[in-house]
């Protein structure tokens, strides 16, 4: 299916979406309006219709969405049908703990190994997966089709390791490095502590959800 480009934050709202439908369907869920979804999103009808529609649609005036056919159709927007192996690069306290949470793999994503420059990791395990010299890197990614890089070493590592695994073939990056990396390939650049800060601030100003 072709899509044409869409917003930054149209592409924000669909993981919500896809989280929103599978409670729906847990729940036995058959169907639902746009403004019942909106109202338990916190949107607005209209912006879940003008989503919706920049993808082709789905619903039926009078009827709303099947639940679980909106479900499938929001799984093969974002992919989720697919498989898409990723190695992650650092096997420190973040890069363990990603590698230890098979909850991706739920949603098609298998992290498949780590490295690291550290000798004392190379060649033990994380949650099954070998931690391996990071000298090897290109060479895993090449013959492993890996799709997805995570970079989860020190700043000053972590453009480097982009511009290696971009070398290498990967299809994009997941980098929680304390720094902005770039690439010619989708880039996902988390700042955990972004969030906390702005936690901060909400608390400090008094600010809930519904504000």
């Amino acid at each position: 299916m072709e899509f044409r480009r869409v917003s930054e934050a149209v592409i924000r709202r669909m993981p919500r979406y896809y989280r929103q439908l599978q409670v729906l369907q847990a729940q036995g869920v058959e169907r639902i309006s746009s403004g019942k979804l909106a109202q338990m999103m916190r949107l607005n009808a209209s912006q879940v219709r003008q989503d919706f529609n920049c993808f082709g649609g789905f619903g039926q005036q009078g009827y709303g969405y099947n639940v679980t056919t909106l479900l499938g159709e929001i799984k093969n927007i974002l992919a989720l049908n697919k498989s898409h192996k990723a190695v992650v690069a650092g096997a420190g306290n973040i890069g363990r703990a990603l590698a230890s949470f098979d909850h991706f793999e739920q949603h098609g994503f298998s992290i498949t190994a780590l490295f690291d420059v550290n000798e004392e990791l190379v060649g033990t395990d994380v949650n099954g997966k070998p931690v391996l010299h990071i000298s090897k890197l290109e060479e895993y990614v090449k013959e492993n089709n890996i799709a997805v890089g995570i970079i989860t070493a020190r700043r000053s590592a972590a453009q480097e390791l982009a511009d290696r695994m971009v070398q290498a073939g990967v299809k994009g990056i997941w980098n929680f490095a304390p720094t902005d990396v770039t690439a010619p390939v989708p880039v996902e650049n988390i700042h955990m502590t972004d969030s906390l800060i702005c936690l901060a601030y909400k608390m400090c100003h008094n600010m809930g959800d519904d504000e």
